[in-house]
């Protein structure tokens, strides 16, 4: 009989519970589960060293076949000895195949059956990343536990989509299986199936029946509720062989840990420890703390008393909050080293209450901390009568997250923007990172700063100025580095100033805002940088599309980000899409917009825009990309997805098919218009 590749020994699974506690022994040493896995994408954690991960206590790093596969590449794992070589690391490393990249990256991608085809976001060039090169690239990076190839999609898609993706990703793992050969290195399935249990169920069953080492809960933590998740979660394991480890992947809090645990998970990586951490959010005994508040700024305790990591041990809440408010990556890297000895140490308390059948006890006492939030310095005092000061201006206020960020919110409609990602963060997304910005912003061969043609931006809602500000740094981060640039020329359209005002006035939550260029904006509508090329940066003020005339500068992109057609819906209408697309008329221009409506979608296409779908971006499981017909002659469009066939037929079904302003005897020839498109 052959040697498993991954021995794995159950050795207590808690009364009353699924909770199991179990070793596996991999190629590098013996890993005891449950285990939470630090995610080291581009074969780091961030921020933190090799030494800090093992002193904290990792026993495993996951690390990504799609950024390895595009930077450094095989060749060099295979002459480096793979990445244990290339980065001295001496325990387990778990590879992901790149699936979820694929899905949720924001340059091109389509999934057919020989695998998922994409742009590199380094060089541009089309990469086939298919089971037979994903696995082949985790053998030369030589992990421990490799992934199969999956097609991740999100988990609140349809019944017919979602078993389409389970029938491809089945049979991509056959092809995984076979590509692996004599390696090795253990590889895992991926169990998918979206929300349906039957899907999940035909899903398990086809895995099991194949030779895995493992097997992981895919298609989760991508767009679901909590409770939902943790359904499916405990549905699916049931499905699972009690004897080979169980991976939910990208999951998540220590709450969602340790809810999995309970429902009867093994192994878990997430990026929150370290993500959180850059953002000035620790994890501690007391619950969540946000050392960005003004509460900690003269606080001597140490972060947490109860904890012997590092961070606690020598510096003070005061200091920590003084680095994380100046924005130094000491900070990123003090907080995220505590956070995961915190995860590490959570994980060492589940396992030891498990093998001493207690894990009930510890699950309810962890369950009331670990949804804390401040619990020593609440955001709202108990017995707190003074009204919370509300900082308001015209038609807007500030709204500030838990997390400590701000965003707008149209006080009429409720409507917040920006409300669960920073906005900032939110803005290189889906405005700098899509459409390729920072390379775009080269110098070709043979031009100069003086000679080559401007990059023109038209910024349609200047809001609080997160996208321009998104460009802005982009620039001034490639200039920092010495790369030549073209001139970049934004023009922002704006009718209504104070909530860029009431940003302003309060930058302690938008810290983007602390630049030079907004305050010369608001004083006298225009900014120069004296960055050698140089940005421009004007105002034109008043209702759009109304004031385009007045722009002097051609635009190669638009950032289309405004409030929704319920607060304003005069900037949705069909009519200012045709107005827009005849002002790019005979020029190649990309529109990136939030949304995704189906409405909308339809009065761009009748328009003339050519459409795509869009990154992920906040709630949304993906935005819009619309192009003027010149763009894609000019191959823009093999960046993005273009909508198919498929997106025709369900706007055919849709309750939503025109836009409400559209009177009765327009619809006609707009629905025209939308089926005769060339892009169908």
């Amino acid at each position: 009989m052959t040697a498993p590749r991954l021995p794995f020994c159950l050795e207590a699974v808690a009364p009353g519970s699924r909770a199991r506690a179990a070793t596996l022994q991999t190629l590098h040493n013996t890993v005891r589960t449950p285990v939470f896995m630090p995610v080291g994408t581009q074969a780091t954690v961030k921020a933190q060293l090799p030494q800090t991960l093992e002193d904290a206590g990792s026993q495993i790093l996951l690390a990504n076949t799609y950024h390895l596969l595009l930077r450094p590449g095989p060749e060099v794992f295979r002459r480096m000895g793979g990445i244990h070589g290339l980065t001295s690391w001496k325990r387990s490393v778990l590879t992901d195949s790149g699936g979820f990249q694929i899905f949720s990256l924001p340059n091109a991608r389509s999934m057919g059956e020989e695998g998922a085809s994409f742009q590199s976001y380094l060089d541009g060039r089309t990469i086939l990343l298919s089971p037979e090169v994903s696995i082949a690239t985790q053998r030369a990076i030589g992990s421990d536990i490799m992934m199969a190839l999956d097609q991740c999609i999100p988990s609140t898609a349809g019944e017919a989509e979602a078993r389409q993706a389970l029938e491809l990703t089945q049979r991509w793992a056959l092809r995984s299986l076979a590509a692996r050969g004599d390696s090795p290195q253990a590889l895992f399935g991926i169990v998918q199936g979206a929300l349906f249990p039957e899907l999940r169920r035909a899903s398990a069953e086809g895995l099991r029946a194949l030779a895995f080492d493992g097997f992981a809960i895919g298609g989760l933590a991508v767009g679901e509720g909590r409770s939902e998740r943790e359904d499916t979660c405990a549905f699916t394991t049931e499905l699972l062989p009690r004897d080979k480890p169980r991976y939910l992947m990208g999951v998540g809090t220590p709450l969602d840990i340790l809810e999995a645990v309970h429902r009867g998970v093994d192994m878990f990586d997430c990026i929150i420890p370290t993500q959180v951490a850059q953002r000035g959010g620790a994890f501690t005994s007391r619950g969540f703390l946000q050392l960005r508040r003004g509460v900690y700024q003269c606080s001597p305790e140490p972060l947490d008393a109860a904890c012997p990591c590092p961070t606690c041990a020598r510096f003070s809440r005061a200091y920590l909050h003084h680095l994380t408010k100046t924005g130094e990556t000491l900070g990123w890297q003090l907080l995220g080293q505590h956070n995961l000895y915190f995860y590490h140490r959570l994980m060492a308390e589940i396992r030891a209450s498990i093998l001493a059948g207690s894990f009930l006890e510890l699950y309810r006492e962890k369950r009331e901390i670990l949804h804390a939030s401040d619990a020593d310095n609440p955001v709202t005092p108990p017995r707190r009568t003074r009204r919370k000061r509300v900082y308001r201006m015209g038609a807007y206020e500030v709204h500030t997250a838990p997390e400590g960020f701000g965003s707008i919110r149209h006080i009429a409609s409720g409507e917040i923007m920006h409300s669960r990602t920073p906005p900032i963060e939110e803005a290189r997304r889906l405005y700098v990172e899509q459409p390729g910005l920072a390379e775009r912003l080269r110098l070709r061969e043979g031009e100069t700063p003086e000679t080559a043609a401007p990059l023109g931006i038209w910024d349609v809602g200047l809001g609080a100025a997160a996208n321009a500000m998104a460009a802005i740094q982009c620039y001034e981060a490639a200039a920092g580095e010495g790369t030549p640039l073209r001139p970049l020329r934004i023009v922002s359209f704006e009718n209504d100033l104070d909530s860029l005002r009431l940003a302003r006035v309060n930058n302690a939550v938008f810290p983007y805002l602390r630049h030079a260029a907004p305050d010369a904006l608001l004083k006298t509508g225009a900014w120069h940088s004296p960055l050698a090329g140089g940005i421009e940066w004007t105002l034109v003020k008043g209702d759009f599309p109304a004031t385009l005339p007045q722009a002097q500068t051609p635009p190669e992109v638009i950032f289309y980000d405004l409030f929704s057609s319920k607060s304003d819906g005069l900037h949705w209408t069909p009519g200012a899409f045709r107005e827009l697309s005849a002002a790019c008329a005979g020029r190649a221009v990309e529109l990136l917009t939030y949304t995704c409506s189906t409405a909308i979608r339809a009065s761009l296409l009748a328009s003339g825009f050519w459409l795509a779908r869009g990154v992920r971006t906040g709630e949304k499981t993906e935005t819009t990309v619309a192009l003027t017909p010149e763009a894609v002659v000019a191959g823009r469009g093999c960046r993005y997805q273009l909508l198919a066939a498929d997106w025709l037929a369900k706007w055919e079904r849709s309750g939503a098919q025109f836009p409400t302003e559209l009177a009765p005897e327009e619809r006609e020839a707009f629905a025209t218009a939308v089926r005769g498109h060339a892009q169908f």
